[in-house]
């Protein structure tokens, strides 16, 4: 990713020069997915707080709508484009209308994810098999793919992955929702590996038990919070914003030594 808008400060001790990594997004296109609700909306909410133009993507219309709407009213740069990236001809069609309005993309926050089941894995049907790897894992490979030209035409860049504790130590219910997100981590560790060369940078973002309407199964369960809480070292819920303040540092200047990498913000949960 391309170094820029780092600041110099002066050692009145030893009279020599410290870069201070910038969390400057300026000039900066950042494209969200799943960008309207939970994780992903705190996401967008401080890339473009940072100075990013940030393109909000889900799948349904009002909803992205409304997040351009807060944005732009708040004074930011924001672009909505609907799409559902379960289905290939809008994931790519999504990356080529953000390179289009914003004339290219320097970084991706792949969040847009599925679980439509919630118990047993041998109650997962095939059909929602395919749901889940369809948008948990074909989608963030077709969506990278389709925008590294643009990053590295722009000097390099940053896919950031939103995965899950799930992906390194599964819990009972959570099925194959948990190998989506375990693959996911691996094709993070890939992308970084071959796409370094071109200066962009990939690493995934594995959360805990956050409050989210998408994790309401999970935290709305007494008995699985009893357990967790009493296990987990900080004993509470994490909330988006926290999970977005992470997002918001790997994705900066001030982490371009980070890439290949799978980062828990589980409250201690795994340790």
């Amino acid at each position: 990713m391309r170094t820029k808008g780092t600041a110099l400060v002066s050692s009145p001790s030893t009279a020599s020069q410290v870069t201070v990594p910038s969390y400057d997004f300026s000039r900066r296109v950042a494209l969200v997915t799943g960008g309207t609700r939970g994780i992903g909306k705190a996401i967008a909410h401080a890339l473009a707080e940072a100075g990013a133009t940030v393109i909000v993507s889900s799948r349904k219309t009002p909803a992205v709508e409304q997040v351009v709407a807060e944005l732009r009213g708040a004074g930011r740069s924001a672009h909505g484009i609907p799409a559902n990236v379960g289905r290939l001809d809008e994931a790519l069609s999504l990356v080529d209308r953000a390179i289009e309005i914003a004339g290219g993309i320097d970084i991706l926050v792949n969040n847009a994810a599925t679980n439509p089941v919630y118990g047993p894995i041998e109650e997962t049907s095939s059909e929602v098999f395919d749901k889940i790897v369809a948008v948990n894992l074909k989608a963030p490979f077709e969506i990278a793919r389709r925008a590294l030209p643009s990053m590295i035409g722009r000097g390099g860049g940053v896919v950031l992955n939103i995965s899950s504790i799930g992906g390194l130590s599964p819990e009972s219910g959570l099925g194959i929702y948990s190998v989506s997100k375990a693959a996911l981590i691996s094709m993070t560790q890939v992308m970084a590996r071959e796409w370094g060369k071109h200066g962009v940078r990939a690493n995934a973002l594995c959360p805990g038990f956050i409050r989210t309407d998408f994790s309401a199964a999970l935290w709305k369960d007494e008995a699985l919070m009893t357990r967790v809480l009493s296990e987990q070292p900080v004993p509470r819920l994490g909330t988006p914003e926290e999970v977005a303040g992470f997002a918001l540092y790997l994705c900066s200047d001030a982490a371009a030594f980070c890439s290949g990498g799978a980062y828990l913000i589980d409250g201690g949960y795994l340790a």
